[in-house]
C-alpha cells in the first residue's frame, strides 16, 4: 500500500509532467536526459523521472522527496540572491515553523559544533557549498546548497567559559521564490540531517 508521503510525491510528479515545462532544465538548473532531469540535492545525485525520484541509489518518497518535488514544481528563471542573508523568521508566514526550525536545523547540530569544524571542508565540498564573506560572525561559518538555488549559511560558536556553543542558520534572499515557507522550513531541517549524517 502506497504511503501519504509516497503519494504526494506522485501527484507532485504527475503536475511536473503534465505541465512539462520546456525550461525546466534550465530552471532547476540540471541536465536533462529526455524525460529524466538530474542536479545535485542534499549531497547527493538526484534524478527526477515521472515514476519517482531517486537519491543517491535509493527511491525517494519521503519528506525528501516531497521538497524536490516541490522544488521542481515552483524552478523559475530566477538566480539564486545569497546576500543579504536572512533569518528564516525574517520569511512572510514563517511564524507557525520558526520554533520546530530552531529546535531542528539550528539546536540538533549544537551538540556536534567540534566535529563539524574538522569536517568543514568536506562539508562544503560535498554539499556544493563556499567559504562565507568576512564579517560573517561565528567561531566559523560556511554555505553549503542543499538545492541548486536555495543557500543555507551556518554560523557555529564553539563553547567558551562563558558561552555554550550555538549555531545559526541562514538562508539565501529570495530563497521563498523557489519553495513554500514549510519547504524552506524542511529544507534547513534535512540539510542539518544530511550534514550529521556526513560528519559519521
Amino acid at each position: 500500500m502506497i504511503d501519504n508521503y509516497a503519494k504526494i510525491v506522485q501527484d507532485n510528479l504527475k503536475q511536473l509532467y503534465n505541465t512539462f515545462p520546456k525550461d525546466l532544465a534550465q530552471n532547476l538548473p540540471g541536465e536533462q536526459d529526455e524525460e529524466t532531469f538530474s542536479f545535485d540535492a542534499f549531497g547527493e545525485k538526484c534524478r527526477i523521472q515521472p515514476q519517482g525520484i531517486t537519491l543517491g541509489d535509493e527511491e525517494c518518497s519521503s519528506i525528501l522527496g516531497i521538497l524536490i518535488s516541490l522544488y521542481a514544481l515552483n524552478a523559475c528563471p530566477d538566480v539564486c540572491v545569497s546576500k543579504p542573508l536572512k533569518a528564516f523568521k525574517e520569511f512572510p508566514d514563517s511564524m507557525p515553523y520558526a520554533g520546530a526550525f530552531t529546535t531542528h536545523t539550528e539546536q540538533l547540530l549544537v551538540p556536534h559544533v567540534d566535529k563539524i569544524k574538522k569536517s568543514a571542508q568536506m562539508l562544503i565540498n560535498t554539499l556544493a557549498g563556499e567559504g562565507t564573506p568576512d564579517g560573517t560572525g561565528g567561531d566559523f561559518s560556511f554555505i553549503v546548497y542543499p538545492l541548486p538555488k536555495v543557500a543555507l549559511c551556518y554560523i557555529f560558536y564553539e563553547a567558551d567559559d562563558d558561552f555554550p556553543a550555538s549555531v545559526t542558520c541562514l538562508y539565501s534572499n529570495n530563497a521563498q521564490l523557489f519553495l513554500p515557507i514549510d519547504g524552506l522550513a524542511d529544507v534547513g531541517e534535512y540539510c542539518s540531517k544530511a550534514i550529521l549524517k556526513l560528519i559519521k
